[in-house]
């Protein structure tokens, strides 16, 4: 059984587990704010030479540590927030494929933050 379309706060019809347009364009503006107050990846610490070190340990690491997949990305499993001693300490980091750390752990770190 199919449950029924909502309405929007902005008085648009939305089919049931549809995001209305607005809702996503307010998402597209506060993420657009966000990342204007954010500071640039270089002044995070995600130089070359953090690009050699994450090289580096995805050859070591080839598989994403959630599912197996293809690694692409060095994820600090604990937020280091600008803490050099825990942004270049390796045993916080896991490999992690595209889709997991897009997804299933900034999830889980949302979840965590609050």
């Amino acid at each position: 059984m199919s449950r029924p379309p909502r309405l929007c706060s902005c008085a648009n019809i939305v089919a049931y587990g549809v995001r209305c347009e607005c809702q996503r364009a307010q998402d597209r503006q506060r993420k657009a704010g966000h990342d204007r107050r954010r500071p640039p990846a270089r002044e995070r610490g995600y130089d070359h030479e953090w690009r050699k070190a994450r090289l580096a340990y995805l050859a070591e690491h080839p598989h994403c540590r959630m599912c197996s997949a293809p690694a692409t990305t060095v994820d600090h499993i604990i937020r280091h927030r600008g803490d050099r001693a825990l942004f270049w300490n390796r045993a916080n980091w896991q490999p992690l494929c595209a889709p997991c750390h897009n997804r299933i752990k900034q999830r889980i770190e949302r979840g965590n933050s609050r």
